[in-house]
């Protein structure tokens, strides 16, 4: 059967969204995505060519008619320029499906939630289809479901962190919660992380610092793509109850 990811009613295949930075180049960024067998790119649009033909663009390794080019805002730390930001995506580029994101501070990289909220607010209003990075709190992540955004996205761990999913029970809730799609965005490290995001029942992973940095990118892209699949089933199969005691596998009735 089928298992069709749907994102503001664009329908994928793939469950991993990954990012374009932190390659060595353009040409290790190409053969990662490849191998990651992801349909949806995100795109720093602060730090990454998009608009400038004349310079080396993302473009010319990652096929634009292939990948959908998610526009986020990374490195904003304030609502306005975050607005700002995807303003002039939109104008560069068409997009209008977009990932929000608004740090509190340098060194932890947290969500500023209140920033967070009254960008979401306006972005909305403006005919944005907004997929939003949030922290892990349920209260928070239906705030901006309510508000319209078509994809909730609570942290694993602190951005490029590589420390896993620190909070399962809070994202498990929000899962439960939401009628929209819900992706981890950020702290995944391994390919067990990875899968461990699915079988709480997440529809998608998002990550980039796991693959870009790690020895081999290409293997690790490869990796995360089985992972999430992995997850995938292993969540809609529906895992056997915990038990306090041993059972056995075989029946002890008619014994020889």
């Amino acid at each position: 059967m089928t298992d069709i990811l749907t994102i503001a009613g664009k329908e994928y295949n793939s469950r991993l969204i990954v990012g374009t930075g932190k390659y060595k180049d353009f040409e290790e960024t190409k053969l990662a995505v490849e191998a990651s067998g992801a349909e949806i790119v995100t795109v720093a649009v602060r730090r990454v060519n998009i608009s400038k033909p004349g310079e080396r663009m993302l473009a010319d390794y990652l096929d634009p008619k292939k990948y959908i080019f998610l526009p986020n805002t990374a490195g904003c730390f304030s609502g306005e320029d975050a607005i700002r930001t995807l303003r002039l995506a939109r104008e560069a580029g068409g997009w209008n499906l977009v990932k929000l994101e608004v740090l509190g501070d340098q060194k932890t990289l947290y969500p500023n939630m209140p920033e967070t909220v009254e960008a979401a607010k306006t972005l909305v209003n403006d005919g944005f289809q907004v997929m939003v990075y949030c922290n892990d709190d349920p209260i928070q992540a239906k705030i901006l479901e309510d508000i319209g955004c078509c994809a909730i996205m609570p942290l694993g761990a602190p951005i490029g962190s590589g420390l896993g999913i620190q909070n399962p029970v809070g994202i498990r809730i929000i899962v439960e919660n939401s009628k929209v799609p819900v992706l981890v965005d950020a702290g995944v490290g391994t390919a067990s992380e990875a899968a461990q995001a699915m079988e709480l029942g997440c529809d998608a992973v998002l990550m980039n610092t796991a693959i870009a940095e790690a020895n081999d990118p290409i293997r690790m892209a490869r990796a995360m793509k089985n992972a999430v699949r992995a997850g995938r089933d292993a969540y809609l199969s529906g895992r056997m109850q915990k038990k306090l005691y041993a059972d056995p596998s075989s029946p002890l009735a008619g014994l020889i």
